[in-house]
C-alpha cells in the first residue's frame, strides 16, 4: 500500500504542471493501389485540475493507512 501511496502522490503532483497531453493519429482516407492519402488529426486528453489534488490526498491516505500495520 506504501508503494501505491507514493506512486498516486507522484501522479498527483504530475497533473498539476501536465495539464494534458496531445496525440496524434493518421486516418486513412483514399487507397486507390499505390497512391494513398491520409490526414494526421491531434487528439487532447486533458483532466480536470481537481483530479491532481485527489490523487495527491489518496495517495497520503494510503501511505498513512499502510503506516499503521
Amino acid at each position: 500500500m506504501k508503494t501505491l501511496g507514493i506512486i498516486l502522490i507522484v501522479l498527483g503532483i504530475a497533473m498539476f504542471f501536465i495539464p494534458g497531453i496531445s496525440v496524434q493519429t493518421e486516418e486513412n482516407l483514399v487507397d486507390i493501389g499505390p497512391i494513398e492519402v491520409n490526414q494526421t488529426k491531434d487528439h487532447e486528453l486533458t483532466w480536470p485540475s481537481y483530479a491532481g489534488g485527489i490523487s495527491i490526498a489518496a495517495g497520503v491516505i494510503l501511505l498513512f493507512a499502510g503506516r499503521k500495520k
